[in-house]
Formats: structure tokens, C-alpha cells, sequence
């Protein structure tokens, strides 16, 4: 043992607690439990290892043992690819799926958080030496708190209105609102419909959301989460049972289309609301240089 052994375990022990804090499985059952959990610690003990010897190396003006740093950035891509293809593999079996965009989302905070977990140890590794344990403990639960706020963004019902409307027919037309989903011409179907059907119009709160909630990877995400968290009625082989989202051209308001198997209106509010806005959906054009000069969208 020797002057940096306790502030080398302390770091370790803060990275891998932060990483435990970051990881849950959720309605989405990932990561699973337990193999999928077991992959994700011992990345995190290895992000945790990095970020805490990272400081002793430096001290000790080993300036070449930092580059294995490089090196680890290089391992947490393959990490992102690893859950990209799992994810994608996994959700050709999904009755709904979760999209492409989603599944990138997912990819890319796990990457991500293995950057927090060595940026986390470092810091607290960092106090310890330089001043006691107890800096290193306070570091540590800011660091928390940050971690914290990194893993919270925004949500669907911080950008739009949601309405629930009663789907209905005009002849063949499927409708949320006056917003055309599908033509069902089936009878059978349309009583189906009628019984277990549930529409919802989201109502963009400004110009910028509308570009968001038209994309089809951030829709795809509201039909997955609703139809995880509340059931789906279909089957495979069942097209005219799937659930759908359609825009309103006019005023970029969308309609969705759902057949959950338990009917609480109030519940699948909340579930919509709850829908992370993705990273990758997310647009801003009233801050394009154009719209700026003429004013701004509204």
C-alpha cells in the first residue's frame, strides 16, 4: 500500500456508485435484468478505474499513462454500437416497435454515462489528494447532483397540449379530430376499433415543436411507450390494429391513434406526457439566421 491506494478505492467506489445510480431497468425492461445489468457494472468499474488512475499518472508525471485514455473513448464507441445493435435486433420482435431514432437515443446516454462515471471518479480521486476525503465526498455529491440533472430531460408534456379525442369513422376514414389516420373497411375491424380504440391530439406549445413532433422517430417513440406501458390489441398479421400518428398539415398538430388493452384515459395522458423529447428530434428553425432577421416564427 502506498500513498494513492485509499484515494484510488475511494474513486473507483464513488465512479461505480454513480454508475449504479445511472443504471435502471424501467417500463422499457432495459437494460435486463440481470446479464444485461452485469455488462453495464463492469463497464462502469473500468470507466471508474481510467478516471481515477488518470490523476496518480499525472502526479507522478507519467504523461504517456494518460493517453490509455484515448484508448478507452475508442471501447465506449463499441459501447454505443453494442446496445445500437442489440436494440435494433431485439426490436423486429417488438408488436411495436421502438424506431431507429429511439433505439440511438438509448445508445447513445449509455456511452455517454461511461464519460460521467471517469469525469465523476477524476474529480473525486483529484480532492482527495489535494485536500482530504471530505472534499472528495462533497465533489462527489455534486457530481451527483449534475449526473443527476444530466439524466433528465425534457418531456413530451413540456412541449405540447395533450387532448383526448374519441377516434371515429366518416364511411371508411378512420379520424382523431379532423385528422385522417387510416381507411379500415372492415366491419369487424371497425367495431374493434370502436371498442378499443383511443385517440389523443397533441397540440404543439410553439413553432420549433412542431418540427419535433413531426418526426417519425419521435412519434414511433409515443406509440412504443404507450403501447408498453398500457397493452397493445393486435396481433402479427393485423395491419388494419396498428397503432398510427398522423399530422395535421395546417397547424402541425399530430393525432394518435392507439388500441391499448386497459382504457384509462387519464393514465395515458400521463404516459404520453411522460415521453422523453429525443436528442436527435429535437429542431429549432425559428434560430435559423433567416427567421431571426425576419422577425421569428411563432
Amino acid at each position: 500500500m502506498n500513498e494513492y491506494t485509499y484515494p484510488i478505492l475511494f474513486g473507483v467506489i464513488i465512479g461505480v456508485t454513480i454508475r449504479l445510480v445511472m443504471l435502471r431497468a424501467d417500463y422499457r425492461q432495459y437494460p435486463t435484468y440481470l446479464h444485461g445489468k452485469v455488462i453495464h457494472i463492469s463497464l462502469g468499474f473500468i470507466a471508474a478505474s481510467l478516471g481515477t488512475i488518470a490523476v496518480p499518472a499525472i502526479m507522478e508525471l507519467e504523461f504517456t499513462a494518460v493517453t490509455f485514455l484515448t484508448i478507452a473513448a475508442s471501447q465506449f464507441r463499441e459501447v454505443r454500437n453494442m446496445e445500437r445493435n442489440t436494440l435494433t435486433e431485439l426490436d423486429a420482435y417488438e408488436l411495436v416497435p421502438r424506431g431507429n431514432t429511439y433505439i440511438e437515443g438509448i445508445a447513445i446516454a449509455f456511452e455517454a454515462r461511461n464519460y460521467l462515471v471517469i469525469f465523476t471518479s477524476l474529480l473525486a480521486t483529484l480532492s482527495f489528494l489535494v485536500w482530504n476525503i471530505w472534499v472528495g465526498i462533497i465533489i462527489s455529491f455534486v457530481c451527483f447532483f449534475i449526473v443527476r440533472k444530466f439524466m433528465s430531460g425534457k418531456t413530451l408534456k413540456d412541449i405540447v397540449n395533450i387532448e383526448y379525442v374519441q377516434p371515429h369513422f366518416e364511411g371508411a376514414g378512420l379520424y382523431v379530430d379532423n385528422i385522417y389516420i387510416m381507411n379500415i373497411g372492415l366491419p369487424q375491424r371497425q367495431e374493434e376499433i370502436g371498442e378499443y380504440g383511443m385517440g389523443f391530439v397533441l397540440t404543439p406549445k410553439n413553432f420549433n415543436v412542431r418540427s419535433t413532433i413531426a418526426n417519425l422517430g419521435q412519434r414511433q417513440a409515443i406509440l412504443h411507450d404507450i403501447s408498453v406501458s398500457m397493452g397493445v390489441f393486435r396481433d402479427s398479421g393485423t395491419p388494419a390494429l396498428v397503432p398510427l400518428i398522423k399530422r395535421d398539415l395546417d397547424d402541425g398538430r399530430i393525432g394518435v391513434f392507439v388500441l391499448p388493452q386497459e382504457r384509462d384515459k387519464e393514465k395515458a395522458i400521463k404516459i404520453i406526457g411522460a415521453v422523453p423529447v429525443l436528442e436527435n428530434a429535437i429542431r429549432m428553425p425559428s434560430e435559423s439566421k433567416a427567421n431571426k432577421e425576419e422577425g421569428g416564427l411563432k
